[in-house]
């Protein structure tokens, strides 16, 4: 198969997992949790003990239980700060939250990094900046506010069709539909999706592709079934999904114009579960 749209430098690791929430829980040498396992884990802990202990915790979770249960995957997402908490506190809230499907990094302008990691509770992330204090923060919401911002702030709104190299095949029309649709797109609009898989791009067409769009700012993963990944362009409203088998190898090569995409984003009946779920594990393990 021909490459993809984007691929990593040979030798480079894909960002499957941006927190090292292992290493802050309860019990580090358990590395990361799926939902079953923080259930677990917490059941050994003495429920009163974790109550007296970690008031601010338990008062937070509640506060997060109440905001997901509201939450609609178009709306406004809402922020919790993690500022009050203690050391028992913050690794409580790792253990609880533990790691779920969706991670990724977002290049800021001064530098720095932030980083995103949705929890076992679909709808729920969190979002670290590495900056020298290493601001942290919950969010609840389809995704990040600040993939948004980065995905409409630092991109390109519009971009130059140049001549293509020697050997091209069917490049140029190709571009010009993608810069026709990402000036088109406007929010709540439905997404188009470019199918390089089946289109007859050739290995120079592809190149030429990716130097004249670049890449973008954003970049996650997504392990739901099998492994997808989430590249931002330069150009905004375009985006690289490509999905990838057991072999890593490229099964799907897309480009999608529109909003971010739907495989990285919670939607309304996930907020409903994780609501559920979370009021459960604070019925059950802090009262």
């Amino acid at each position: 198969m021909k490459a993809g749209f984007w691929t990593a430098p040979e030798g480079a690791e894909q960002p499957i997992s941006v927190f090292p929430i292992g290493e802050e829980s309860l019990n580090a040498a358990s590395g990361s949790l799926t939902a079953a396992g923080a259930l677990a884990k917490l059941a050994t802990l003495d429920s009163a003990e974790l109550a007296r202990s970690c008031p601010n915790a338990v008062e937070l979770l509640s506060k997060v239980a109440d905001v997901i249960a509201g939450q609609k995957a178009d709306a406004p997402t809402q922020l919790f700060r993690l500022g009050n908490l203690n050391d028992l506190e913050r690794r409580l809230i790792a253990d609880v939250l533990g790691e779920g499907e969706v991670a990724g990094v977002v290049a800021l302008p001064d530098g720095s990094l932030a980083q995103i990691q949705e929890s076992v509770l679909a709808g729920l992330w969190r979002v670290r900046i590495e900056t020298d204090g290493h601001h942290e923060y919950l969010e609840v919401g389809a995704i990040p506010e600040i993939v948004k911002r980065a995905a409409a702030d630092l991109t390109s709104a519009d971009f130059e069709i140049g001549q293509p190299p020697e050997g091209a095949m069917n490049v140029l029309p190709v571009l010009a539909e993608i810069r026709e649709r990402a000036l088109a797109w406007r929010p709540g609009a439905r997404s188009q999706i470019i199918n390089f898989t089946l289109l007859p791009m050739s290995p120079i067409d592809m190149s030429f592709l990716q130097q004249t769009i670049g890449n973008g700012p954003i970049q996650l993963v997504s392990r739901g079934y099998g492994t997808c990944r989430v590249l931002a362009t330069g150009i905004r409203n375009v985006w690289s999904v490509q999905f990838f088998n057991a072999m890593d190898t490229i099964i799907l090569d897309t480009l999608e114009v529109g909003g971010v995409p739907t495989v990285a984003i919670a939607a309304d009946e996930d907020f409903e579960d994780s609501a559920e779920r979370l009021k459960e594990i604070i019925e059950a393990y802090f009262k």
